[in-house]
């Protein structure tokens, strides 16, 4: 599996405006709804459950909210660096600047677990974040999320 299976160019963005976790939550839900053929409202619901059994913010400024939908046949992803970092609940207790919605399949566990471990496993890579922090474009932004995972 590689990340550009479930992230897109497109699907990367930077100078995200977020208020809160859950207007961001929303927002984000909003961005992918039209990609994966569910309604936004019922995805960002999902996402914030998940989150309210325990904060997805892995700390160093990232969080990697995710839920499973049962309409979804394979992962999907969206990639946002936000304007200026939110509170998260991480587990660091610093705040969040680099968001990864990771949207899975309920069918195909191994899938969507590999899927969830390997962001997880990259954005705690300290070159990969300093890449994604120095980002001056949405596509300097999914090449550094894609260039680490292709060597």
């Amino acid at each position: 599996m590689k990340i550009e299976d479930f992230l897109a160019p497109s699907d990367a963005m930077l100078g995200i405006k977020a208020v809160d976790k859950n207007g961001l939550l929303r927002d984000l839900s909003h961005r992918a709804a039209p990609f994966v053929g569910v309604p936004f409202d019922q995805i960002a619901a999902e996402v914030i459950k998940r989150e309210a059994l325990g904060s997805t913010g892995m700390g160093e400024g990232v969080a990697i909210p995710h839920a499973r939908l049962r309409e979804l046949k394979k992962p999907f992803g969206v990639l946002a660096r936000l304007k200026q970092p939110i509170d998260f609940n991480a587990i660091d207790g610093k705040p969040v600047d680099l968001v990864f919605l990771l949207l899975l399949p309920v069918a195909s566990q191994g899938e969507q677990l590999n899927a969830l471990a390997f962001v997880a496993r990259t954005l705690r890579k300290t070159e990969v974040l300093r890449d994604l922090r120095r980002a001056d474009s949405s596509d300097e932004l999914y090449q550094a999320m894609t260039g680490e995972l292709k060597t």
